[in-house]
């Protein structure tokens, strides 16, 4: 036994937490987002719980899987898994209301090996403000 103490992390705060997922991918824009949708080389994840989808709309064919659900059913390889999990090169655009829970679903799914997962600046509220499609 070598006596030293282990040494104990450094507590972050959330701010800094954000910044270093957020170093690990490229976050997209709200116009660039809704191209790839378009084109067919991305899905769209809004995670946001029900009274927000209820109070502001959603994105005409984004995919709905609230947040606690999201690495059960994104997991390509997981018994849960949705129809759209295809694999573990779909890039996947998480959206939540203003882009901040966002980051984190990001940073996890890259734990899950889906190294394309990305999130929206700005969430769903700077989709709305972009002025692109959203159902009441």
């Amino acid at each position: 036994m070598s006596g030293a103490e282990p040494v104990e992390p450094r507590p972050v705060g959330i701010d800094e937490l954000l910044e270093r997922v957020r170093a690990d991918y490229r976050r997209i824009e709200a116009q660039e987002a809704y191209d790839a949708t378009q084109a067919g080389e991305a899905l769209l994840v809004d995670i946001r719980y029900a009274a927000l989808r209820e109070r502001d709309g959603v994105i005409p064919g984004a995919l709905v899987i609230e947040r606690n659900e999201l690495e059960w059913r994104l997991d390509p390889q997981g018994s849960h898994k949705t129809p759209e999990a295809t694999g573990h090169d779909l890039r996947v655009v998480v959206i939540c209301n203003e882009g901040y829970a966002s980051s984190l679903a990001a940073a996890s799914l890259h734990q899950l090996g889906l190294h394309r997962a990305t999130d929206l600046v700005g969430g769903f509220q700077a989709w709305k403000a972009a002025g692109l499609p959203v159902t009441p």
